[in-house]
């Protein structure tokens, strides 16, 4: 199954698999509006899509005391949706503490402790957090997908 994962934010993480994952960096140049992310977005799921043919893809849904960081989380998911929808690609969200708990066994680890268990168990040789989460989305859709 192609499944894409994405941690959504302006550094927005990515992972197909524990080799192919990185970062697209989605935020607004100067003498841009705040649309130009969405469209940028909208453009890197097509690009992904057109070379592997997509069947899921997977985030991690907004949550927290930061409105503004939800907002634009949740800007970024109306397009992930959005495209699914148009592409008739399956989508499911995970919480941030769904994620945690996987990952570290602590529903409110931090940061570190996500990248530091991606190093120890995925082998993930970065330190950089929005990839970590991008695999670690995708490691918890295998197990619930059982792949």
């Amino acid at each position: 199954m192609n499944i894409l994962a994405i941690d959504p934010a302006s550094i927005l993480g990515w992972a197909i698999s524990r080799e192919l994952y990185g970062t697209w960096d989605l935020r607004t140049r100067k003498d841009e509006s705040i649309g130009m992310k969405l469209i940028r977005l909208n453009a890197k799921l097509r690009e992904i899509h057109e070379a592997t043919n997509l069947e899921l893809i997977t985030y991690e849904r907004p949550g927290g005391r930061n409105t503004y960081s939800v907002i634009h989380q949740s800007k970024l998911i109306g397009i992930i949706e959005k495209f699914c929808e148009e592409e008739g690609v399956q989508y499911r969200a995970y919480s941030a503490k769904e994620l945690k708990k996987f990952a570290t066994g602590n529903g409110n680890a931090g940061k570190p402790a996500m990248v530091a268990a991606a190093n120890e168990k995925l082998n993930y040789p970065g330190n950089d957090d929005n990839e970590a989460d991008a695999l670690w989305i995708l490691e918890l859709t295998k197990f619930e997908l059982k792949i």
